[in-house]
Formats: structure tokens, sequence, C-alpha cells
């Protein structure tokens, strides 16, 4: 593998952050180091490491009296991730192949849905997933991001997933 030349980093509104690597050939890969709320922690620490390629994980790993912690382990995710979809690409097979081969044949996918505040918009959103072929989303059921710290705020919660279910849409539940 050749050098690195750089890694770049990419925050992408509300909470994702990709990383690319590209070697000094031109090859280059896509990790994603995504922390929920964090992202600019994460951007620091990959800052951090950019100078330090060579053997990341054992170096990165060992450097420190404090290892791992969400924050490193998701910079070193992303660092990690792209330079396997590097090594992919230059050998032109997916990162399965390169980590033991597929293990299903077919995995189910969703959707996001954006929590409306407008009853209107979230039925919109969600006739829009329906439509387009989907039959699992993933979505807050809640009106933010807060506690459920009431019987009627854990009731709107119960109401909303009730709605998407008679939809035709199931709900993930992780």
């Amino acid at each position: 593998m050749a050098p690195i030349k750089s890694i770049e980093y990419f925050r992408v509104p509300p909470r994702w952050l990709f990383v690319k690597i590209t070697d000094e050939n031109g090859n280059y890969g896509w990790g994603e180091a995504t922390l929920e709320s964090h992202t600019q922690a994460v951007e620091g620490c990959l800052e951090f490491y950019k100078s330090e390629i060579e053997n990341i994980w054992q170096t990165a790993w060992r450097k420190h009296f404090y290892c791992g912690g969400a924050v490193f382990m998701s910079a070193l995710s992303g660092i990690d991730t792209a330079l396997w979809d590097m090594k992919g690409r230059k050998l032109g097979v997916p990162i399965y192949e390169l980590l033991g081969g597929k293990v299903r044949d077919k995995i189910k996918v969703y959707a996001w849905i954006v929590r409306h505040l407008d009853q209107k918009a979230d039925d919109e959103e969600r006739q829009q997933r329906l439509d387009a072929g989907f039959t699992c989303v993933k979505m807050n059921a809640t009106a933010d991001l807060g506690w459920l710290d009431s019987p009627a705020a854990l009731q709107t919660s119960v109401d909303r997933l009730e709605t998407v279910k008679k939809m035709g849409l199931d709900v993930g539940a992780d």
C-alpha cells in the first residue's frame, strides 16, 4: 500500500462525520466516524492522528494511558473502515470479501423519517417512504430527544408508532 497522502473529514448535518483517506497514488477509501452529538470531538481526534498512519490501531491504542472511549473509537473506526475500503477498491472486491465473505444474501433496509411538528407533514413523509418501496422506517418517536418524563409524553410516542404501523410500515426497535 502506498503511503497515505491525506485524511479528510466531512461533517454532514445534523450528525454525521465521514472520513476520506487518499494515498500518494490517488487511491482512496471512505469511512464513517459518526458519534452522536460529538462530531467536533471526533474531528479533533482525527486531526491528532493524521500524522500517525503507520500501524494506526496499535500506535493509537497503545500511545495513551486511557485507551478507548467513544470519541477515540469513533475516529479509529472511520480511519479503519476507510483503509479497508481503499484496499477493497484497489483489489476490486467489496469489503465483506476482505473480512471473510458475506454472511447473508439480503438485508432489510429502512428509511429515516424526520420528526415534523406538523402531523400533515409527518403523514406525507411516511407516505413518500411507502411509495418509494420501503417497508421499514427508523425515526424518533418523540418530539425532541429529551426524556419521556410523563405518561403523556410516552403516550404521544406510542400514538406516533401506532400511526406508522397502521400505514403498513414496520418500525425497528433498536
